[in-house]
């Protein structure tokens, strides 16, 4: 039986390494195709620093991957059961933001619980969200979700299904954390 790593950024930053080798890119590339700079990716990559939820969805992007995937490659086990007490949960180091990995992996239907801050926002490019069928549903809290040039205002028990993949940014205008739960396929 696997278990899921305990540091999510090592998994990480074997993942973003394995995706940049597997494809033959320097880090100059990778970088000029992802617009994050080589000096970051070199330190994801020997775990220096944790990367950001921004930073993230940049680099997914350039490897034409949605965020869910390269997050799911890099928590991978072979189980049918996700306990709590081992679902990855990874922290935006720059804004707080937290992503818990519900389901188990390589589930057709992926489950994500996530906190974001008050007064937080954060950004994804389009190709974050290439290739996949996407829900948000609001637990608690409000979510101002920004879809292209549609505004959403979500509340608690609201459940929004996302369009064509565009770029997108979650802002949390309360005063109180906002939790809201994404669920995902792959198309």
């Amino acid at each position: 039986m696997q278990h899921v790593q305990k540091d999510p950024v090592q998994a990480i930053a074997m993942r973003v390494k394995i995706e940049r080798e597997a494809r033959g890119w320097s880090l100059a590339e990778l970088a000029e195709r992802s617009g994050v700079s080589k000096a970051m990716i070199s330190k994801i990559e020997r775990c220096e620093a944790s990367p950001t939820a921004t930073v993230l969805g940049r680099l997914s992007g350039a490897f034409g991957l949605p965020l869910s995937v390269l997050l799911a490659l890099a928590e991978r086990v072979q189980e049918r059961i996700a306990p709590q007490a081992e679902q990855p949960v990874w922290t935006d180091p720059e804004t707080g933001y937290t992503r818990r990995a519900v389901s188990p992996p390589n589930s057709m239907l992926e489950l994500i619980d996530v906190s974001l801050p008050p007064g937080v926002r954060v950004p994804y490019p389009a190709a974050a969200f290439a290739f996949q069928h996407q829900q948000i549903w609001v637990l608690s809290g409000r979510l101002d979700f920004q879809e292209g040039t549609a505004l959403h205002h979500l509340s608690e028990g609201d459940c929004l299904l996302l369009g064509p993949p565009s770029d997108c940014v979650f802002f949390n205008p309360g005063k109180a954390p906002t939790r809201y739960v994404v669920a995902l396929t792959r198309r």
